[in-house]
């Protein structure tokens, strides 16, 4: 009697051990793929901006972009314009500043 108990119980044990390894081995998983994943996939491109050929890819890119943004009538909102005035102004006193040569 005993030992069916004991069996009972080894076998109750590992059917848990195997139950809670393949959860800890999900959630790694799906913490990879929905933190790290993302990062890396961005850091893969910045490593990829020395091929001639991508270089070219995110230039065009950027173009169309900025073509997109001049057929707009408003190309800013009213708080990013004012933070690029106010970066504007400094620069622009700090280059009045420099002794000129």
């Amino acid at each position: 009697m005993d030992q069916d108990k004991n069996k009972t119980n080894l076998k109750s044990f590992f059917i848990k051990l195997i139950a809670i390894t393949l959860s800890v081995i999900i959630v790694i998983n799906l913490t990879y793929n929905l933190i790290l994943a993302d990062k890396l996939e961005v850091l893969n491109k910045v490593f990829v901006l020395k091929d001639k050929e991508n270089i070219e890819n995110l230039k065009d890119k950027i173009r169309v972009e900025i073509n997109k943004g001049l057929k707009k009538e408003k190309i800013l909102n009213d708080e990013d314009a004012r933070l690029l005035y106010k970066f504007y102004s400094k620069i622009t006193k700090e280059l009045n500043n420099v002794k000129k040569d």
